[in-house]
């Protein structure tokens, strides 16, 4: 789980191509905000990915709750931030102008905590029911959860839109089911 060095990072160019198509003054500031702190900790991770991760060994036995904090914010390479700070991006711009700033803030870091909690329970769960104990080492990075999170909310707030799914059209109530299936093959781990 180490990020590869020394090439181009053709995602993170991407990433604030897009940033740049929408313009900055369009971004509200939580929003932008979290796609700068992810791409900061992107370009100077606080440590390496294998000791941000969460699992189930490392938060919960050896108590290193700090990982509930770091591991949301850091990511596998160039393109795991890309898909999902462009996903962020659409979201928080959605849904920070509905909510405010202060709410929506206070919605990202539950968030950020609770998906790590709930990542860590599953798997748990998973180590329980399948007798296999090598689900307490699987360690996880990203903002994926946050996101899935947030599109379920966004659906509450926004019910009957359609949204693209590689191309198909469904339902947004569905849609971020279909999302999360989509962002798990296209991006597994």
């Amino acid at each position: 789980m180490q990020r590869r060095q020394g090439r181009v990072n053709a995602g993170l160019l991407l990433l604030l191509y897009q940033i740049s198509q929408v313009g900055l003054q369009n971004i509200p500031s939580v929003t932008l905000g979290v796609l700068v702190l992810n791409i900061f900790l992107f370009l100077n991770p606080v440590r390496p990915l294998s000791e941000v991760c969460i699992s189930v060994h490392e938060g919960f036995y050896r108590k290193n709750w700090q990982r509930l904090l770091l591991s949301p914010v850091h990511h596998a390479d160039d393109w795991h931030l890309y898909y999902n700070m462009i996903s962020m991006l659409w979201k928080g711009i959605m849904l920070e102008k509905k909510l405010k700033s202060t709410w929506f803030a206070y919605i990202i870091v539950v968030f950020s905590v609770l998906i790590g909690v709930v990542y860590m329970v599953l798997e748990f769960m998973l180590v329980k029911i399948l007798d296999d104990p090598s689900y307490e080492m699987n360690c996880a990075v990203g903002f994926s959860g946050v996101l899935f999170a947030l599109k379920v909310l966004n659906n509450h707030y926004n019910p009957g839109r359609v949204s693209s799914v590689l191309g198909l059209q469904i339902s947004s109530k569905y849609a971020c089911w279909v999302e999360l299936v989509a962002i798990h093959l296209i991006s597994p781990g």
